[in-house]
């Protein structure tokens, strides 16, 4: 009873302090900010004591955040939420609705995979655009998702190419969404109903988290701590984004560019971490959905790759048979200067990282 008991102790004291952080809202600068690529990215902000105390601090508590969530807290963490994991069945083909309907609407208003990559002016720009358009309905109707995943998967690196490798890694999310249902897409069953063997799973859910976070993490430096330019101009253009200023706390502009970045830093490696994927999406989802009320439609279906990915993980993270599955590394061994992987289990929930 006192280990049961000190272990609900740490899931609220986890839970307690990062509510408890400051979580500014979060938005794609570029997707609001007019000719984003006037401002240039500045490296030297992220070496200024202040930025790089935070960032060092986000990676430091990601590493405990994963040692103690493997080592003293139970799985899943957050028990009243068991409900949620009823949806495990079902979750590729809301994902996969969740993906269609972002590059479906991404497809009408001229934009290829993220609303900040105007193909207007690129000669190929409508054939990417019928070829976003067909996928998205591909994905909403749920059939055969797997090839669709494949050609997503394939078709979006080789079209972001020409935009550089930050616009590819911004996209990250959604590749992730598509390598995802590679491994897991739904089947011909009553709404999509499927039940994949752990070996899928798990390296789905692993895609699906470096997906996510690898695309958090590089808006974190694109749009902010490598980018403090285009940061101050969307604070000036929308100041309600400054949560310090809004509750009377009256910090320098750089000051919250830096803590807005870190906190993106934060989420991204937490989700490529995987553990507490219960407390981690309900805290991520606070800026996700304050930012709704002053960006609209744009931030809903440019998010919406996101918002599923978040749903992913709550619902199998919620679920006692998967929970372990998504905090799933592949483990590495030093063995003759080398690290080799080793092949872990295949049984739905004996693995304990």
């Amino acid at each position: 009873m006192a280990n049961v008991i000190g272990r609900r102790v740490v899931v609220l004291a986890v839970l307690g302090t990062v509510l408890l952080l400051p979580a500014p809202a979060s938005a794609h600068e570029k997707w609001f900010v007019p000719e984003p690529a006037s401002f240039p990215a500045d490296w030297s902000f992220v070496v200024r004591p202040v930025t790089l105390a935070l960032i060092i601090a986000v990676v430091a508590v990601s590493v405990v955040w994963r040692f103690v969530a493997t080592r003293f807290l139970p799985v899943p963490e957050l028990r009243f939420l068991a409900r949620v994991g009823d949806l495990v069945p079902y979750v590729p083909r809301l994902l996969g609705i969740h993906l269609g309907v972002s590059l479906l609407a991404a497809a009408v208003s001229g934009h290829f995979l993220t609303h900040d990559l105007d193909v207007g002016e690129v000669g190929v720009g409508p054939l990417m655009l019928l070829v976003e358009g067909a996928l998205g309905i591909w994905f909403i109707t749920g059939v055969r998702l797997q090839s669709a995943a494949i050609l997503l998967a394939l078709t979006g690196p080789l079209a972001l190419l020409t935009t550089g490798p930050v616009g590819l890694l911004s996209a990250m999310d959604l590749l992730g969404v598509a390598v995802f249902l590679a491994f897991v897409p739904p089947s011909d069953a009553a709404f999509g109903r499927v039940e994949p063997d752990a070996a899928a799973l798990r390296r789905g859910l692993l895609a699906l988290r470096l997906g996510a976070g690898g695309a958090l993490i590089t808006l974190a430096f694109a749009e902010k701590l490598a980018n403090p330019g285009l940061a101050r101009e969307t604070v000036r253009m929308f100041p309600q984004l400054d949560i310090f200023h809004t509750v009377g706390i009256h910090l320098p502009v750089d000051t919250f560019v830096a803590v807005a970045g870190a906190t993106e830093l934060l989420f991204g490696l937490l989700v490529i971490s995987g553990a507490l994927p219960q407390v981690a999406v309900l805290v991520a989802g606070i800026p996700f959905n304050a930012t709704l009320l002053l960006f609209g439609q744009t931030e809903l279906l440019g998010h919406l790759p996101v918002y599923g990915v978040f749903l992913t993980l709550l619902a199998y993270g919620s679920n006692p048979r998967t929970a372990e599955l998504v905090r799933w590394l592949p483990p590495l061994h030093f063995s003759q200067f080398r690290f080799r992987r080793t092949a872990p289990p295949l049984r739905v929930g004996a693995e304990r990282r």
